[in-house]
């Protein structure tokens, strides 16, 4: 039974003075107080004010839906803006069936016409898994009043479509939509850059009649999503000299490319740029700017921007990033530091961040620190560990050698294990040449995937460091059988904004003489200095020494190194990223190379940074 009803009274104020009294309400108990006047008052009773208290309670950053929805039944009569606010309010995924509710009671109760933001608004609240059956009946409800050629309801239906995965259903409602915006347009191109079809998405813009910046960010992030990073800052320079000014978002996408490339100057030009055009610094872009330095080997310059901006440290993710980054860098006691900073800043952890904290721990040998941690989860925080933070214990205790642990710790999981976290197992039985656990975990891995590669890879190299050629052979041909190759070890260096990749081998380079001449150069400086080649690198059934030690030097990291020392000044940092984890052999002559270069060598490998200096590696001999 509706309680406020009475005679209709105009208000007292004007509409601008009911603005400013709402908008001053930051926070749910002045907004109750503000309702409480509008009772008293009798002003409950007219539009205006109700519009504005209904606004504030049920969309507002500190709302509340159930107050919300108590306010709705007790106003008598609500117009059709009432009923417009609660179907937005209840537009997000976990309450989307009550949006539709609610526009049902808009065709059915009250007899209301629909108007074009009532179409949009169920639309995007089918769109958060409500249901592609029930956005089609909001569809033909839409004809039906004769708004299906209205753009803001075509382009709400095409963003339903985008939002269920049904691409090619979103594109022909685009086909057949007659009126068309930009924003028509780019709901469609982020579609296909949704589902990872960036040739489809690339298509579909290129035909755009005009861009705008949320085109070009769609674009760039498309490129980030799928790895092709750098196409992606190729993208941002051709937004640029359009004329177009960049936002946060795009920003924080050109920033995840130059982190995935290392490309620190031209990370630090983006910084430099957003800086002088005075582009607001948000939380997000501050996690980003911290991920790039700290991925291009600049943790100290990440640790500097993360001080810079206290105002921006309430939200988790700046946080995140400097963890992760002191992870990666091996930094795990400031890793460590920084998560009990975030404590006192009662800041609450989130999965990510023990993801990145235990792998900090993992990368300092921390094993006491990371079982804390992990039990810690849930036991101080409510958080239960998902696969990957079971996945980064088993690499704690992997690396630590305690390969027993490891396997409790996956026989304990609430979940089925998958062959990607008894891979990290077989990792470390690799590492450790515990060989029996090795074949023993490769079979399961092959009962859970029989054509994983990365199984038989590592069963290859276990067999081939224990000098069992034969059975190592077996696994490699078990490879080509299934038509698929390993990935090779592949190592690039920026000089100039130009990448100069490198293959194990390589003689693609257009310096490929005097390369491989510098090469047995320094691997005679090497020698004398002391170095000896870790011949159990070598994977292949090689008799002769002297053919292993060949082998070796054409490593991808050794040819990029020799690259980097032939065509820099003394003194100056070779930055080396490589996909594949390094291998003992190349760590022991890079730290040799360091000595005798008197060089700082940088380099990425697949899970962390190495900085040489001096002889000497910034892991420790750990990783």
């Amino acid at each position: 039974m509706r309680r406020y009803y009475s005679t209709f009274k105009r208000p007292l104020v004007s509409d601008h003075k009911f603005n400013s009294f709402f908008d001053s309400c930051t926070s749910m108990e002045q907004t109750k107080q503000a309702h409480a006047q509008l009772i008293t008052t009798g002003l409950i009773l007219h539009p205006v004010p109700a519009n504005k208290l209904l606004e504030r309670v049920a969309l507002s950053s500190f709302g509340s839906l159930s107050y919300a929805q108590k306010v709705f039944d007790q106003i008598p009569c609500p117009d059709l803006f009432l009923h417009n606010t609660m179907i937005k309010a209840h537009s997000l995924p976990s309450t989307s069936h009550n949006s539709f509710a609610v526009f049902r009671a808009v065709m059915r109760a009250f007899g209301l016409l629909p108007n074009q933001y009532t179409f949009v608004f169920v639309m995007k609240a089918c769109g958060n898994g409500l249901g592609v059956l029930e956005g089609e009946q909001v569809r033909v409800h839409a004809i039906s009043v004769g708004l299906d050629s209205n753009v803001f309801v075509m382009n709400a239906t095409i963003g339903m479509y985008v939002n269920l995965g049904m691409v090619e259903e979103a594109r022909k409602v685009f086909d057949w939509s007659v009126n068309r915006d930009i924003y028509s347009w780019n709901i469609l191109v982020s579609g296909y850059v949704g589902m990872g079809d960036m040739d489809q998405a690339m298509e579909w813009f290129d035909k755009m009649p005009e861009h705008d910046v949320v085109s070009w960010s769609t674009i760039i992030a498309g490129y980030v999503q799928v790895g092709c990073f750098t196409e992606a800052l190729n993208c941002f320079h051709k937004m640029l000299q359009t004329g177009l000014k960049p936002n946060q978002f795009t920003l924080v996408s050109a920033l995840a490319a130059c982190a995935n490339l290392v490309a620190l100057d031209q990370g630090r030009w983006i910084h430099v740029y957003f800086e002088k055009c005075e582009i607001k610094m948000n939380e997000r872009l501050l996690a980003s700017l911290i991920d790039m330095y700290a991925k291009c080997g600049q943790i100290e310059f990440a640790s500097k921007v993360f001080c810079n901006e206290h105002g921006l440290r309430r939200k988790v993710w700046p946080w995140n990033a400097l963890i992760g980054g002191f992870a990666m860098h091996g930094k795990s006691k400031e890793a460590i530091d920084t998560f009990e900073q975030m404590k006192i800043e009662k800041v609450s952890p989130n999965k990510v961040t023990f993801i990145a904290l235990l792998n900090a721990c993992s990368h300092g040998n921390m094993v006491d620190e990371g079982r804390r941690y992990f039990e810690s989860m849930a036991s101080s925080y409510g958080i239960e560990a998902d696969i990957e933070h079971y996945g980064c214990m088993v690499d704690l205790l992997g690396r630590a050698g305690l390969l027993q642990e490891a396997e409790d710790v996956i026989s304990s999981m609430p979940m089925a294990p998958d062959a990607a976290i008894w891979g990290a197992l077989l990792g470390a039985c690799r590492i450790h040449k515990d060989i029996k656990r090795g074949e023993r975990i490769g079979k399961m891995i092959k009962e859970l995937d029989p054509n994983h590669m990365g199984c038989h890879v590592l069963l290859s190299n276990i067999y081939s460091a224990s000098g069992r050629w034969n059975e190592a052979k077996i696994q490699r041909e078990k490879v080509e059988l299934y038509g698929r190759r390993k990935i090779p070890g592949c190592s690039s260096i920026e000089l100039n904004g130009v990448f100069h990749q490198f293959l194990v081998g390589d003689r693609s380079h257009p310096q490929t003489k005097q390369l491989y001449m510098f090469l047995d150069e320094m691997s005679r400086k090497l020698k004398i200095a002391g170095y000896l080649p870790e011949l159990g690198e070598v994977l292949l059934d090689i008799d002769d020494e002297e053919d292993k030690e060949t082998a070796l030097s054409k490593h991808s990291e050794k040819l990029a190194i020799a690259f980097g020392l032939m065509n820099t000044p003394p003194g100056t940092p070779i930055r080396i990223v490589k996909n594949l984890r390094v291998c003992s052999d190349c760590h022991q002559a890079t730290k040799f190379i360091s000595k005798v270069y008197n060089r700082e060598i940088i380099v990425r490998d697949r899970i962390r940074y190495h900085h040489f200096q001096y002889g000497i590696c910034s892991c420790k001999d750990y990783w």
